[in-house]
């Protein structure tokens, strides 16, 4: 049976972000949540390497706390993978507003960094979506942006928690301006190719992660990887990996950059 934020999915999608559920995310979790309050902020304290290489340990847990540790974890390049619709072992002793169970109360969003100089200043694309997936769900839920604290806040006694390590006071500000309508809208990649693009066939379609056929093989056959006409999370991560290379907004979506640098490396590329 289904938990409760099953709607996290479509919160996030139609906040115009990048979704990646992980397989079983509707039935994971430590039984069901309460009433939602709002948001509790994270970062992992893991790996520097990689998109989200703290994902199995938050699906799985560690050796001293049973996961899963948190319903999204936020990727470098702004994806949220969408881990549990359940409550799950996020927040600890604390209290934030008179709410003083976390877990059963507060959505936990886990932001992959390091928490350390190493990684910082945070990409500006994670940190973008990090702000507007908050301002979906407080939106969704009624809240203002007063229900969102960073662990760090919420943890009892003080002191006993340091993450996020960011500014929460200039976090709020930012929640508030999407919120509000005052914020900048993203940029938003072009569903196709502009026509007429240099060297290139006109109006390939932007793909990505769950997209399957003949421009998919295309693609992996450029980046390196198993030719199977399925973009799946390895697929993501090889482009992701020739984005970097390329200076792209390593993103692992195939837009017209994308497209005009993979033709750039290896032509002609076929439609």
């Amino acid at each position: 049976m289904a938990y409760s934020l099953t709607w996290l999915l479509d919160v996030l999608k139609n906040a115009g972000l990048k979704v990646a559920p992980v397989e079983g995310w509707q039935t994971r979790g430590r039984g069901d949540v309460g009433r939602i309050f709002g948001v509790l902020c994270h970062h992992t304290a893991g790996s520097k390497n990689g998109n989200m290489p703290s994902l199995g340990v938050l699906v799985k847990g560690r050796a001293d706390l049973p996961g899963p540790l948190a319903q999204l974890g936020l990727g470098r390049d702004g994806t949220y993978y969408i881990i549990a619709a359940g409550r799950c072992n996020h927040a600890g002793k604390g209290a934030w507003r008179g709410v003083v169970n976390g877990n059963s109360n507060f959505i936990g969003i886990e932001a992959e960094n390091t928490g350390l100089a190493n990684d910082t200043p945070w990409p500006a694309v994670q940190l973008d979506a990090y702000h507007r997936g908050v301002a979906a769900i407080l939106k969704h839920i009624g809240q203002s942006v007063d229900f969102c604290v960073g662990h760090k806040e919420f943890a009892l006694p003080r002191g006993r928690k340091s993450d996020p390590n960011l500014d929460m006071t200039a976090f709020r500000a930012a929640v508030a301006a999407v919120m509000s309508g005052a914020a900048t809208a993203p940029v938003q990649i072009p569903s196709t190719e502009p026509s007429g693009t240099p060297g290139a066939p006109a109006g390939r379609p932007t793909i990505r992660r769950g997209a399957k056929g003949d421009l998919v093989r295309t693609v992996q056959a450029a980046v390196g990887v198993p030719v199977d006409g399925d973009f799946g999370p390895k697929t993501e991560a090889a482009v992701r990996a020739f984005q970097r290379e390329h200076d792209l907004t390593a993103d692992g979506i195939v837009g017209p950059k994308t497209w005009a640098a993979l033709d750039a490396v290896e032509k002609p590329l076929t439609r």
